[in-house]
């Protein structure tokens, strides 16, 4: 039988100790903020959810998930909840609205931008398999218009993401979700 994980009050939210099973609201959950990346929570406690990770991501019009990029060995996909984003996969740009959503099979370059007139909401969710392969992060013409490409190819995620400093954890400020 598998046992339900406590909930710890951490300084910006609830944050599961161990690995049971727990329920949790996104609005008590903590948070990150990272600027050119907008708001995110993960859910996750110390440990990384080893087979899946998901994510609720609240975007304003120009911040990005991330950085452009592959998962060789691992899908990614994104539900846009609300707002809208622009995608940029495989170097094609495609206007997503709210209830779309994106697949993008093991090995698809891809990154979600935020636009339109506000926020938007997306729920991202990915296969563990960095492990296995890595991610790659290709230099990208059509991701650089939109600030989220990295200027020559790389796998490592430290060099990518150097230029933007480090994400700090925050509590859930009223207004992000709908």
């Amino acid at each position: 039988m598998v046992e339900e994980a406590a909930l710890r009050e951490a300084t910006h939210g609830l944050t599961p100790e161990g690995d049971g099973w727990f329920v949790v609201n996104a609005r008590e959950s903590r948070w990150r903020r990272w600027p050119p990346f907008g708001v995110w929570c993960a859910f996750e406690g110390k440990k990384r959810f080893p087979q899946l990770g998901i994510n609720v991501s609240v975007l304003e019009p120009g911040e990005a998930i991330g950085l452009y990029h592959a998962e060789p060995r691992a899908q990614e996909d994104f539900l846009v909840v609300a707002g809208e984003c622009l995608l940029i996969a495989e170097d094609e740009e495609r206007p997503l609205r709210a209830w779309d959503f994106v697949h993008c099979p093991a090995g698809t370059a891809h990154m979600i931008v935020g636009a339109g007139g506000g926020p938007s909401v997306v729920i991202g969710v990915g296969a563990r398999g960095r492990r296995h392969g890595g991610i790659v992060y290709p230099a990208s013409p059509v991701a650089a218009r939109h600030g989220v490409s990295v200027a020559a190819e790389t796998k490592d995620a430290g060099q990518a993401y150097r230029p933007f400093g480090f994400p700090r954890r925050v509590r859930y400020e009223e207004g992000w979700l709908p």
